[in-house]
């Protein structure tokens, strides 16, 4: 008896005929859906303090612990106050370069206005363009409406081992989906685990189905939430370590695998859901108060600041 068999039988009716391909998977450029139930974070924060430092910058003293002396630390300065935020070449060298090469301006961009190239400071004067309490603050968007690039794209830097991601199953024995999926209902299903299953195994009609119900069956039974997120298009690595997107890490924002520009958000609170999704390439060290105080603007039904709070620069500091 196939444990699974009903879950398959209803995914089948999104399958017309083998003319009919199925749906595309749908993404929104640069942004992130919070789970409407938030679980406990599957992996601790790794903290390794190394010492105390205390920084001063412009009149401000910023006192917080550090993972290590060589990483390098970067001031977003706001509105609304300011943060200090240590990046992490070793587990995203890639994304961290990118992030520090427009925000000091030594990295070419391509001026969404004009259409040319230019090099100066990306994020001076942009604005935090979506905020949810509780889940995150976004900001990058170099038209402020939450879309737009710096006019590239890079890779995700992600090792899924390292989240765990390999050893968690889609299903449990009683065929219910892991709470990292947040696969809230049949469409759920269909979108994130089916239809990018069917497609890896060329299946596009209801025969094909029938032919490869028990093919299926066992794939679905066998699957790690690793796989399950392969099947989508996400590709990782394991030349980085990488860590669980908690409150207060810096991750990039995205509209799919491997879609990296400008865009990035900060946690106001753990959200696990999108791990092995985002590259984690910080943390915040210092103004958390300043990070919750942000969390906390009054925002319209899209989730933007009634009143702009403004990045008014983000540069490195040293000590």
């Amino acid at each position: 008896m196939r444990l699974l068999s009903t879950l398959l039988l209803l995914g089948a009716c999104s399958l017309c005929s083998a003319a009919e391909p199925l749906p595309p998977l749908e993404t929104t450029t640069s942004s992130l859906t919070p789970a409407i139930s938030m679980v406990d974070t599957l992996s601790p924060d790794i903290s390794i303090d190394v010492g105390a430092v205390v920084e001063t910058t412009a009149s401000i003293t910023y006192s917080f612990s550090r993972e290590d002396f060589d990483n390098p630390l970067v001031e977003i300065r706001t509105s609304l106050g300011s943060m200090v935020l240590e990046l992490f070449p070793d587990e995203a060298p890639r994304t961290v370069e990118n992030f520090i090469g427009l925000a000091e301006g030594t990295m070419p961009w391509i001026d969404p206005d004009t259409g040319l190239e230019v090099m100066r400071p990306f994020y001076d004067g942009l604005v935090f363009h979506r905020i949810i309490d509780g889940f995150m603050i976004q900001g990058g968007s170099p038209t402020g409406l939450g879309d737009g690039s710096p006019g590239f794209s890079f890779p995700d830097e992600i090792n899924a081992r390292s989240l765990g991601l390999d050893k968690m199953q889609v299903f449990d024995d009683q065929g219910r989906p892991h709470p990292i999926l947040t696969i809230r209902n049949q469409q759920d299903f269909q979108e994130k685990i089916l239809a990018p299953l069917y497609a890896q195994m060329g299946i596009t009609s209801e025969q094909q189905l029938e032919d490869k119900i028990d093919e299926i069956d066992q794939r679905l039974r066998n699957m790690s939430v690793k796989e399950s997120f392969e099947n989508l298009g996400y590709r990782y690595t394991e030349r980085v370590i990488s860590r669980m997107p908690v409150r207060g890490v810096i991750a990039m924002a995205n509209s799919g695998p491997n879609t990296n520009g400008s865009q990035f958000f900060i946690n106001l609170g753990d959200s696990d859901w999108l791990a092995g999704k985002h590259t984690v390439f910080g943390k915040v060290r210092a103004g958390l108060d300043v990070l919750d105080a942000i969390g906390k603007v009054t925002v319209d039904n899209q989730n933007r600041p009634v009143e702009d709070v403004i990045i008014l620069s983000i540069r490195l500091i040293t000590i």
